[in-house]
């Protein structure tokens, strides 16, 4: 059979792989709008979804940078760490470059036999495209095409009133395996490895404070701890919202990846829930096929049965973790600097913490 996936995007060609591993044949479709390939974006993968990626392409490299550990600071106090997650023997999670990695996926579904690349005019191709193929199943992530906009409009949403601006801080030579995350009165701000001469920032800016390029540069400086920069590249910046979806299809019509949920940067989990998502829909499709039973519909209405109280869970979680914060600094940290002593000491509140960062909620 043929499965429809909508969007030119690292979700689907991720997702297109699997299924052509499963021998599946696999159409992506793409309209004139496709997804930007941000310059300056990078991707926090953890361990577990990292070495996933790496088994649906053997031969695929993705090139990214193992972080060890991973620092939390409040505003306050910048010399003291709040809390640290590491583990010796292994990586916390591995960064990269969305450009990067979002290449090497294409150019690998772009040679696969079983995956066809067709551009279509969304406008005025789409309904009679799709008669005639008649579909059984179709996949979309792609926020501009009609179906999204027609079908996939209940949600949970919430505006963050916040801007994130991300750059790459280029500094001097330095072992470069630890991340650093910085609840500031402004913003979360994270300092991300990506190599031992280049560092990413993420600096999620409440709209309430009005600022340029330049004062943004200074800020990053002002917080900086580790690094002896030389230069910070241009910023780019999108809106913060945080949304989930009360349907996740319509039909046999499945909604994935970024129009599915989407949560606060500050957890580096976006892309994480995605690659979760996919796993788990892929473990569907193999039940199916061992059990010879068609992929229909049915297979999304398991997919939403088995994931959407999940998803909204973590959702939930990353959400409440921005609100703590945010309190926080309007208390002078006197939350976090009590809390997060005590817990800083619990190895078992380290460890399931780093657990679920690693592999998500399973319930």
């Amino acid at each position: 059979m043929r499965i429809c996936l909508i969007g030119k995007n690292l979700t689907n060609f991720v997702l297109a792989m699997n299924l052509a591993n499963k021998n599946l044949n696999v159409d992506i479709i793409f309209g004139s709008n496709t997804e930007k390939k941000f310059s300056q974006r990078t991707l926090g993968i953890s361990k577990e979804n990292y070495n996933y990626l790496l088994k649906i392409n053997k031969q695929m490299k993705i090139p990214a940078w193992p972080v060890k550990s991973i620092k939390i600071y409040s505003d306050k106090n910048n010399s003291k760490e709040l809390l640290e997650f590491k583990n010796k023997k292994k990586e916390n999670f591995f960064l990269v470059k969305y450009i990067d990695i979002f290449n090497s996926f294409e150019k690998f579904c772009k040679k696969n036999k079983k995956i066809k690349l067709k551009k279509l005019n969304y406008q005025s191709q789409t309904k009679q495209f799709f008669l005639e193929r008649n579909y059984k199943l179709i996949i979309n992530s792609d926020k501009n095409s009609k179906f999204n906009k027609k079908y996939n409009n209940k949600k949970i949403e919430k505006n963050y009133n916040s801007v994130a601006y991300t750059g790459i801080v280029i500094h001097e030579r330095k072992v470069n395996k630890e991340a650093i995350q910085i609840f500031t009165k402004f913003g979360p701000l994270a300092f991300l490895p990506l190599s031992q001469t280049k560092t990413s920032v993420v600096f999620s800016i409440l709209n309430d404070f009005k600022m340029n390029e330049p004062q943004i540069f200074d800020l990053i400086k002002k917080y900086n701890l580790n690094y002896k920069i030389k230069k910070i590249n241009e910023l780019e910046k999108f809106n913060l919202k945080f949304f989930m979806s009360r349907n996740y299809l319509y039909n046999n019509i499945l909604f994935f990846g970024d129009i599915l949920h989407k949560i606060h940067p500050l957890a580096g989990q976006g892309f994480n829930m995605t690659i979760r998502d996919i796993k788990i829909l892929s473990s569907l499709i193999d039940e199916k096929i061992e059990l010879g039973l068609d992929l229909d519909e049915s297979l999304f209405y398991d997919f939403q049965k088995k994931t959407k109280h999940l998803n909204y869970i973590f959702g939930i979680g990353v959400d409440f973790i921005h609100e703590f914060f945010k309190i926080d600094n309007k208390t002078n940290n006197l939350l976090s600097n009590s809390i997060f002593n005590i817990l800083g000491k619990n190895k078992f509140f380290k460890k399931y913490a780093t657990l679920i960062a690693d592999k998500g909620i399973n319930i």
